[in-house]
């Protein structure tokens, strides 16, 4: 099985080309030992780019753990620019179907490659059963959550997957990685969860570090950064358009107020392509 390593702000994905080759059979389990670090090709995970009747390709995703997510917007923008660069699909101006539906992506092309990509990542999901969360309030915002020893306010966002953003004082690994294990798995969240740990450095740009559902402590998440830019305009933190930087780059964030969208701006790269043993067997 031919597979291509590409990422977008340090979020790496392994990459399967399912209009050239045959859809794996076991998908969840392939993502599982393709992902490793240490005895696969590592990455957060694998993305698959399938035909699809009703857009440019469609992206089926599955974390490092097997799991399968809606979407990830780091990783949609690599699919647009495998897409465009292999000629899939030869416009500037992108459909690609996903579990959290359509979405439409313009591309910024220089020298007849892809180098950044806008993504239209939809209106914000904020009605707590459709996130889904079991925290009170309507929209969840600023709600105190309590996990290990910490209490702490929350906002809770969909962006086609659920995320809980926590603005805190100075970004740690204490935050990160001993309590971004416990949000995920908090049974207020009955899917589990994305937890945000967000520190605001001015009106217009922020730092943000993610414990992602299913991968742990990821370099990047686009659809994390695009629920920080909805907190940070709930909560009055933020203006609507801001700067996330995370720790394998940074992303241009926008909250239309038009039309309710969020849009995502930032760069995708392929880093390297090769073989993988037979799929179906993992």
């Amino acid at each position: 099985m031919q597979f291509t390593k590409m990422q977008g702000a340090g979020n790496d994905y392994v990459y399967v080309d399912c209009f050239a080759e045959p859809m794996p059979a076991n998908p969840a389990e392939l993502a599982r030992r393709i992902s490793d670090r240490h005895f696969g090709v590592g990455g957060d995970g694998l993305i698959l780019i399938c035909p699809s009747k009703q857009a440019d390709a469609r992206m089926r995703m599955f974390n490092a753990d097997g799991s399968e997510s809606e979407m990830c917007g780091n990783g949609i923008r690599c699919v647009a620019k495998f897409v465009y660069d292999h000629g899939i699909a030869s416009t500037p101006n992108l459909a690609i179907e996903t579990g959290a539906g359509v979405l439409s992506l313009d591309l910024e092309v220089e020298n007849g490659r892809v180098r950044r990509v806008r993504v239209d990542m939809g209106k914000p999901i904020l009605i707590p059963d459709q996130i889904p969360t079991t925290l009170p309030g309507n929209p969840v915002v600023e709600t105190e959550l309590t996990v290990g020893s910490k209490r702490f306010p929350v906002t809770a966002v969909s962006m086609g997957n659920p995320h809980c953003v926590a603005f805190v004082d100075e970004l740690s690994d204490a935050w990160v990685l001993e309590i971004g294990p416990l949000v995920e798995n908090d049974p207020h969240f009955p899917n589990r969860v994305n937890a945000e740990f967000v520190q605001v450095l001015s009106r217009s740009e922020v730092r943000q570090r993610t414990w992602e559902r299913g991968s742990g402590e990821t370099l990047a998440c686009g659809t994390g950064a695009s629920a920080v830019c909805v907190a940070g305009v709930l909560t009055g933190r933020t203006d609507r358009q801001v700067r996330v930087r995370l720790p394998g780059g940074t992303l241009d964030l926008e909250w239309n107020e038009a039309d309710g969208h969020v849009y995502m701006t930032g760069e995708a790269e392929e880093v390297f392509t090769g073989k993988w043993r037979d799929a179906v067997e993992g």
